[in-house]
């Protein structure tokens, strides 16, 4: 079979973690980390935390986790990698080798769906389960949609319940600059209700008062005919996409991106979760990014307004991984970043968004994925669901982290009776 019609596949180890964003606007009582939240959660067990693991993977393990925390190793292997050695094959072709078999076989399942569903079948037999990743940006919509189709038909092969979600990103099914024209005439309408949208579709409310709208200082003209039939397009892509997750009852996870395309990806996610989050059951889900100053008005006010419709949601929290290229964006334009000024204060918004969406499960609404590598995060998570009677087995309530980090978080909490998740990444460039 030709390799280039495989995709390469990065899983992510899922113990559904938290994403929370702290909201300028809005503030809840900051989750505390209790005694309780590290007993439910036990780390300090390693034989019994790592059983499933044997003692050559975690020898090469953190051998590569040493290596890749070296900062100076880091630069001079992304200098190696770029160099002039790469043009000459016998040489790029030993780089390769190492690299395959050092940092891509701890942090990617395998080149080939066979490989990547091999690494499904093993941490499923680890009690963990499996998120499928189509990681393509732009490339070509029509082409990047069938390989999504192809993603939820692939998981029909491995076993039942070992794929928990498909996770896509709406810039490989509608193209980038659609998708900022999209979100500088939301943001306009935002400051204009009066601004007329045509073409726009019953959504969830996307701003809040502390929402970045420096992105959009003019008046923007509307979409041309061409661009209208484009984002028509774009909406039919994911229309189908939703329908075979629906057919297939796999969870369609649309993950968040840069502020200035974020309008646009919420607005799709919203009008699709309206559409197809039928009979309690959240199929479409958003991700909400805690880094964000906006973070938490914004999953509040989506929230209630979903519930004034029926809707059940369905939320991957996180905290962000733009964080410079927001920060510089934000300053070339003469304004404060949209990120949090601390750490601090992006932890107490990742737990405060944590907090409400556990209530939320807990009443019979909503859904989160708790995607985070932050140990404390984890165990507060899971004490406050043990504090609101949420059941172990919920599987409204997952955490997750990336393949190949946080290993002990995930097994803890797999050991701790919480639903866990493996995140896979596939990249078929040749489809």
């Amino acid at each position: 079979m030709d390799r280039r019609l495989l995709p390469a596949t990065t899983l992510r180890l899922f113990n559904r973690r938290f994403n929370s964003t702290v909201s300028t606007a809005t503030v809840l009582q900051t989750l505390k980390p209790e005694p309780a939240a590290f007993t439910i959660v036990n780390l300090d067990d390693h034989r019994k935390l790592f059983a499933s693991v044997s003692t050559s993977k975690l020898l090469r393990s953190s051998i590569n986790l040493g290596l890749a925390s070296n900062e100076t190793f880091v630069d001079f292997g992304m200098w190696v990698m770029n160099s002039r050695l790469m043009e000459t094959s016998l040489v790029r072709d030993v780089i390769l080798k190492t690299v395959k078999h050092t940092m891509f076989e701890h942090f990617c399942a395998g080149e080939t769906t066979e490989e990547a569903g091999e690494c499904v079948r093993k941490i499923h037999d680890a009690g963990l389960r499996g998120m499928l990743v189509y990681a393509v940006d732009n490339t070509g919509c029509d082409r990047n949609l069938e390989g999504f189709l192809r993603c939820v038909e692939f998981s029909k092969s491995l076993p039942p319940s070992s794929v928990s979600f498909l996770i896509a990103k709406i810039t490989a099914i509608c193209p980038i600059g659609l998708l900022r024209r999209v979100s500088d005439l939301m943001r306009w309408q935002y400051k204009d209700p009066s601004f007329n949208l045509p073409w726009k579709l019953h959504t969830l409310p996307i701003f809040s008062t502390s929402s970045p709208l420096y992105h959009t200082l003019q008046k923007p003209p509307p979409l041309t005919p061409e661009e209208e039939l484009d984002l028509e397009l774009a909406h039919r892509r994911l229309q189908k996409l939703c329908q075979k997750c629906v057919q297939e009852s796999v969870p369609l996870l649309i993950d968040a991106e840069y502020t200035s395309l974020q309008p646009a990806i919420d607005y799709f996610t919203y009008s699709s979760a309206i559409k197809h989050n039928q009979d309690g059951n959240p199929i479409v889900y958003g991700t909400v990014q805690a880094y964000l100053k906006d973070a938490k008005e914004r999953l509040f006010m989506a929230s209630k307004a979903a519930e004034k419709l029926g809707v059940p949601m369905g939320f991957k929290l996180v905290r962000g991984a733009y964080m410079s290229s927001e920060t510089e964006s934000a300053s070339s334009l003469g304004y404060d970043s949209p990120i949090h000024n601390s750490i601090d204060e992006t932890h107490a918004c990742y737990n405060d968004c944590a907090g409400f969406l556990l209530k939320r499960i807990a009443n019979g609404n909503d859904a989160v994925v708790f995607a985070t590598h932050n140990i404390d995060s984890g165990k507060l998570a899971a004490c406050r669901a043990r504090n609101l009677g949420i059941q172990k087995g919920n599987r409204r309530l997952e955490f997750a982290q990336l393949y190949g980090m946080s290993e002990a978080l995930s097994f803890g909490l797999r050991n701790a009776g919480f639903q866990e998740r493996a995140e896979e990444k596939n990249k078929e460039p040749g489809i």
